[in-house]
């Protein structure tokens, strides 16, 4: 994979770019989730990329992106669309975990023509409908309420919380402890902001496919999917033995479960 960078007038946004360079080749997008980065692709790209071409993306405000300022979905969306013109790619299968299944999502609404696929990895709807306003509160509080915790202490509950094996510990632990308490505490308040004013139920004409760990119990994730697939008939597959970072816990299951959406 090619590391590369894109000039914004937000700042420079970092993403890499490698998989099967022939004309025909379908392209796969992956998009990261909170406080991670690019690297919990890593699995996916080993096994897609001779098949597939691949776009992975650090988010602003994570990784080699952390310079980006002013984050927004809608203009992360738009970047995207700069990305993919820039590339020469007219149409992709977009993939998010948790943040960056917003991030999809946002595109998808936006850019509708050029999406031939979503799969959303531990993420959560668009539309107040779907949060009691209790828990719109509570998701409005969560970046105060981690601010309380002690940095070393915030890290490790981040990284354990999303995980259920020891790689996927590692991975996310090597990505978040890159990042101070600040920036960790101003991803989550930018993130829950952008979703909380997301008011009304997205609806998508391209296939989707929702994703969830065994063993995800970050908020009520798996709550949400399954009501998202009830008012959206979207099908829901259950990645066994992992949690909220499922594509990474039991990348063999997950992947088997993509190739699977890809080859409809």
């Amino acid at each position: 994979m090619e590391k590369k960078f894109i000039l914004t007038e937000s700042g420079y946004l970092s993403y890499w770019f490698g998989g099967k360079q022939s004309p025909d080749a379908k392209c796969l997008v992956f998009v990261h989730g909170m406080t991670a980065d690019h690297s919990m692709f890593d699995k996916q790209v080993e096994c897609f990329r001779n098949e597939y071409k691949i776009i992975m993306l650090d988010l602003p405000l994570h990784g080699e992106s952390r310079n980006y300022i002013n984050f927004t979905l809608s203009n992360i969306a738009d970047v995207l669309d700069a990305l993919l013109e820039l590339e020469n790619i007219s149409e992709v299968t977009v993939i998010g975990q948790s943040l960056g299944g917003y991030v999809c999502q946002e595109f998808g609404i936006r850019y509708p023509e050029k999406v031939k696929g979503f799969v959303g990895i531990d993420t959560t709807p668009f539309g107040h409908d779907y949060y009691p306003k209790w828990e719109r509160a509570i998701l409005s509080k969560i970046s105060f309420l981690s601010s309380l915790i002690p940095y070393k202490t915030l890290i490790k509950s981040i990284s354990k919380g999303a995980t259920r094996t020891d790689y996927a510990y590692a991975n996310m632990y090597s990505s978040v402890s890159k990042l101070s308490k600040k920036e960790i505490i101003n991803i989550m308040d930018v993130s829950y902001n952008e979703l909380l004013k997301r008011t009304k139920t997205a609806e998508f004409t391209f296939p989707v496919l929702l994703v969830i760990g065994e063993n995800d119990h970050t908020g009520n994730v798996k709550k949400y999917n399954y009501k998202w697939s009830a008012r959206s008939g979207h099908p829901v597959a259950v990645i066994s033995d992992a949690a909220h970072n499922s594509n990474v816990d039991n990348y063999n299951e997950f992947n088997r479960v993509l190739a699977g959406f890809l080859s409809m």
